[in-house]
């Protein structure tokens, strides 16, 4: 019920001082001799004691307190799990029923004033009746789905949650381990007798691999009820068999290895089926077979780090760029190692040029393999031979040296930077670097500057250079292992180092993009229940990025079956939903008319096939069991509906009242303004009617 009462500042007692100035007023204006009758002399003194003594009360400062109560039933929540193995794997008529039998509980709560809304697993929209549910969600995270409830109905009075599920929970964590402000009355559906089945539990590799190397690919069998079976287990390439094991199942060992070598051939994405070949009597074949998504990628990266003598530098350069497992160094300092020949990616060149000879062999390898590098100076470098190399950047020095430490470029985004780098770099200890004047050479980007004591200055400390297909970067600052182990001291890695010399190496080796049009997935990977989106870039002739551009993009799987999307591309990177793939590998192509002149890209992309419902044929009572007892419930069987109703009912959910105050000030109450303005006109009409002013 609503209400208001007014309130002043002011002592009470002071509105009989109102009234008594009101009622002072209208007797000496009104106990005059008047033209008009005693009624209307009575009521036109009436409106004057009134109209005065409301305004005298005004003065006091009088507020309205307002109080606005809303009355909220108890919500009722039908959380269902509509996973695949609901349905695999329970009875189809206890089911049916079990879904039936909660519309109909939900229809009875509601003509008992009790609210009802139904939930499902993911983003997927929940049918108004629970007995047009459809069992397809890939993945059950029973975690996520309570979690949701709890914050789409915080601010709701949700009195309880009924759960229909299986318990068979494979993302996320477990549900029992959340704590939940809400009764959970769990409806246990599923078989909990294990089934006599094989299921192709798990397959371990490695994501990456080098083309023409044989990786390691090992499959992972489970069974029940098939001790001492043999069975046949294949290797899949293109539906193509190219490896096969057989293997007897042993008994007592419900878990057994089935290890194969594949050789790594081409390169670009790769899929891989492992299939144990079914057995009679199983159980389900659903869960025979799962595959592997691997990059085919060509050798290691190798970096030649060349210098003028050795350096503890060295050493930590070396220990950064082999943090990255797909990169390799090889040595070479004059006077105690060989210069191999090989076909190097990029080249480190530490001191070089020097002052002294020995390192020339590096510099001509670097020059006639037209190799990127990144150079870094020290006290043994010599500066002239350094600027005649056109690396990005001229120093004038009068030969002295100078201590600072370095400072991110917030401008730089060729590469990403760390997001603790900030953070970390301020810990480094100063480095030595050439004291002068530096110039910077065109399409050179400053990544990181110098600093002096607390004073940051515009000197660069690294920079990189990107001229034609080349990239050259210099680090002008000797000592940096100091970098590396202090940051290590302090956290116990060296990230902010590691990633900033890989990404310095990834940089120089990649290839600049001379690609008008680029169309590319958003993620590196998908499951094959994830929505895919694409990321489109388009340039003009000047290499400059240009929006609303209409793309053409046609996904192929691997039988040849295409589709095609629209869309243009937008500056905030928008793209295109393609929605949902089944799991294989699939190639792109992507074409648009940029001012007049066709542009176009291609790509693959794999979609991992989600095979996790038919992993686990045994419903998990246990788990809804201890749902119910921590919310203080029980566990209910779809036999048992009725007494789940009493159950609910018997709890007596109240309605929750809501209440809202409110105060204003009585002045700003626009319509009394329009009240004490009619009377005062109307009195004042009265007056002038009968002859008076």
């Amino acid at each position: 019920m609503d209400s208001f009462r007014l309130i002043t500042t002011y002592s009470p007692w002071l509105i009989l001082a109102c009234l008594a100035v009101g009622a002072l007023y209208a007797w000496l204006l009104y106990s005059k001799r008047t033209p008009w009758s005693a009624g209307i002399n009575y009521t036109l003194a009436a409106v004057r004691f009134v109209v005065v003594s409301f305004l005298c009360f005004l003065l006091l400062g009088p507020l309205v307190r307002y109080v606005s109560n809303s009355t909220q039933a108890p919500t009722i929540v039908f959380a269902v799990d509509n996973s695949q193995s609901v349905a695999l794997f329970s009875d189809s008529v206890q089911l049916r029923q079990a879904q039936q039998g909660l519309q109909a509980l939900r229809d009875r709560l509601q003509e008992q004033g009790i609210q009802t809304e139904v939930r499902v697993l993911g983003e997927s929209e929940a049918p108004q009746n629970l007995g047009e549910m459809q069992y397809e969600a890939e993945t059950t995270n029973l975690s996520q789905l309570l979690r949701d409830v709890q914050r789409d109905f915080e601010q709701q009075n949700l009195a309880g949650v009924v759960l229909l599920s299986d318990g068979i929970v494979n993302q996320g964590t477990s549900p029992t381990y959340a704590n939940y402000n809400y009764t959970i009355y769990p409806v246990a559906v599923g078989d909990t007798v294990p089934k006599k089945d094989i299921v192709m539990a798990s397959l371990r590799y490695n994501k990456v691999n080098y083309s023409g190397n044989r990786f390691p690919l090992e499959a992972e069998l489970q069974q029940q009820g098939f001790d001492g079976a043999t069975v046949t287990v294949q290797l899949k390439e293109n539906k193509k068999v190219i490896d096969r094991k057989t293997v007897t199942l042993k008994a007592g060992q419900p878990l057994q290895q089935v290890p194969f070598q594949v050789m790594a051939s081409g390169l670009g994405k790769r899929q891989y089926e492992v299939e144990v070949l079914p057995q009679q009597g199983e159980f389900t074949e659903l869960n025979n077979s799962r595959s592997a998504y691997i990059d085919v990628v060509k050798g290691k990266i190798k970096v030649l780090v060349a210098a003028a003598s050795p350096h503890p530098d060295i050493k930590a350069l070396r220990a950064a760029i082999e943090s990255n497992e797909n990169y390799e160094t090889e040595l070479f300092i004059p006077g105690l190692t060989t210069l191999k020949q090989q076909d190097y990616d990029v080249a480190v060149l530490h001191q070089l040029p020097g002052r002294t000879a020995g390192g020339e062999a590096a510099l001509n390898l670097v020059r006639q393999k037209n190799l990127p590098a990144l150079y870094i100076l020290g006290p043994q470098s010599d500066i002239g031979n350094f600027n005649r190399l056109n690396v990005g950047i001229r120093i004038n020095t009068p030969g002295q040296s100078d201590e600072v430490t370095s400072v991110i470029n917030p401008s730089f985004s060729t590469f990403k930077v760390a997001e603790e780098a900030t953070e970390r770099l301020q810990q480094y200890p100063p480095a030595t670097v050439p004291y002068g004047d530096y110039q910077l050479m065109p399409n050179t980007e400053t990544v990181l500057y110098q600093q002096v004591g607390r004073v940051r200055t515009n000197k660069p400390l690294l920079t990189v250079q990107t001229v034609g297909d080349k990239r050259n970067a210099a680090l002008l600052a000797s000592g940096t292992w100091q970098w590396r182990l202090t940051e290590t001291a302090n956290h116990e890695n060296a990230a902010v180092y590691d990633k900033l010399i890989t990404n310095l190496v990834q940089l120089l080796t990649a290839p600049r993009n001379k690609k008008r049009l680029n169309v590319y997935p958003q993620l590196n990977e998908y499951s094959s229940s994830d929505e895919i989106r694409f990321a489109a870039e388009a340039y003009n002739e000047a290499l400059e990025p240009i929006y609303g551009q209409n793309i053409t993009l046609k996904i192929q799987d691997a039988e040849g079956a295409e589709k095609s999307f629209e869309f243009a591309n937008g500056e905030n990177q928008s793209g295109v939903n393609i929605g949902t793939l089944p799991g294989g590998r699939y190639t792109y192509t992507a074409s648009a008319r940029i001012n007049g002149s066709l542009q176009q890209d291609k790509g693959e992309f794999i979609v991992e096939e989600q095979q996790l419902e038919a992993l686990h044929a045994v419903a998990d009572h246990n788990l809804l069991y201890q749902l119910g007892t921590n919310t203080g419930s029980k566990l209910y069987y779809p036999a048992q509906l009725q007494q789940l109703e009493q159950d609910i009912l018997k709890a007596e959910h109240k309605d929750l009242i809501y209440s809202s105050e409110s105060l204003n000030d009585l002045v700003d109450l626009k319509w009394l303004f329009f009240v004490i303005l009619a009377l005062v006109c109307g009195e004042w009409f009265v007056r002038k009617y009968n002859g008076s002013y």
